[in-house]
């Protein structure tokens, strides 16, 4: 993987949440363009987690990117279309 790709990622219009696949088989999600920071040289960037932790990550470790699907757990999903009860008799 290289700097411009990972860069790539992080300017695409609209953004779409990427992972961040290592060689170790360890995996970072990115969903937000703010949660990575890149070195002044580029050879290593910090990503930020949802929890409020970071992890620091040599670019030359990472075995590729993966765009993520995107869909918000917060949008409404129809559970049931039928009638709330059945009629009685």
């Amino acid at each position: 993987m290289t700097v411009e790709q990972l860069q790539t990622m992080q300017h695409a219009q609209p953004f779409r949440p990427y992972r961040i696949h290592m060689a170790d088989g360890r995996s970072l999600d990115v969903h937000h363009p703010d949660f990575v920071a890149r070195s002044p040289a580029g050879r290593t960037i910090v990503v930020y987690k949802p929890d409020e932790t970071s992890e620091i990550v040599d670019l030359l470790l990472v075995a590729g990117l993966e765009v993520l699907n995107g869909q918000s757990q917060s949008e409404p999903r129809q559970l049931w279309s039928g009638p709330l009860s059945e009629p009685r008799e």
